[in-house]
């Protein structure tokens, strides 16, 4: 990847992808529990498919397992995991958020991904950055930024083993968000787009 055509790619999109992060900021609490549910469906699936099913659980407000189980069987993958994690997720929400006003990033990432099941690293990062939470402190390592990393010659391998190597990748990612001057919540939102052609979520 050439770092220069990255920096050319950001600037058009510099405030659409500034606007995103805004409105994420702004969200009411029910479209904060759709972007809690949003990141328990997306791995390994089409995030544009997994929105689709957030919208329709939300629409019926029946978050029973086997309800969910049938609407995410052709949205998401390992759908009757991921019903279990929604339903039991939705349950517990009372509890999760008012841990949401810790300011510490890293303990907040870190609490979900021990507490919420369905959650890593990954998806608890996912999670706070949309929800305007992330503060530029956290990474979602998915596989569009490892793939860019590599690319960059920032890392050497696009696997993620265990958590030790998951902070070791973040804390890289971080650093060459710093050395392009792209905000780190602003450049995964520009890889993404890189790579599938809209500023999404």
């Amino acid at each position: 990847m050439d770092l220069k055509e990255l920096k050319t790619l950001y600037l058009p999109r510099k405030c659409g992808v500034k606007e995103r992060l805004k409105a994420f900021k702004a969200l009411g609490e029910v479209e904060q529990q759709k972007e809690f549910v949003f990141c328990l469906l997306t791995p390994q699936s089409n995030a544009q498919r997994c929105w689709e099913a957030v919208e329709q659980i939300f629409k019926t407000k029946n978050f029973e397992e086997n309800h969910l189980s049938k609407i995410l069987k052709s949205k998401s993958r390992f759908h009757n995991n991921k019903a279990k994690y929604v339903s039991e997720g939705l349950r517990e929400w009372n509890k999760i958020r008012p841990n949401l006003k810790n300011e510490d990033i890293i303990t907040l990432r870190n609490w979900l991904a021990d507490n919420v099941k369905g959650y890593g690293l990954k998806e608890a990062s996912h999670f706070l950055r949309n929800i305007g939470k992330s503060d530029n402190k956290i990474a979602i390592l998915d596989r569009h930024i490892l793939k860019n990393m590599k690319e960059a010659r920032k890392i050497r391998e696009v696997e993620i083993k265990g958590k030790k190597d998951y902070l070791e990748k973040e804390k890289k990612y971080i650093e060459f968000a710093n050395s392009l001057k792209i905000p780190a919540d602003e450049l995964d939102l520009l890889l993404w787009s890189k790579e599938n052609g809209q500023i999404f979520k």
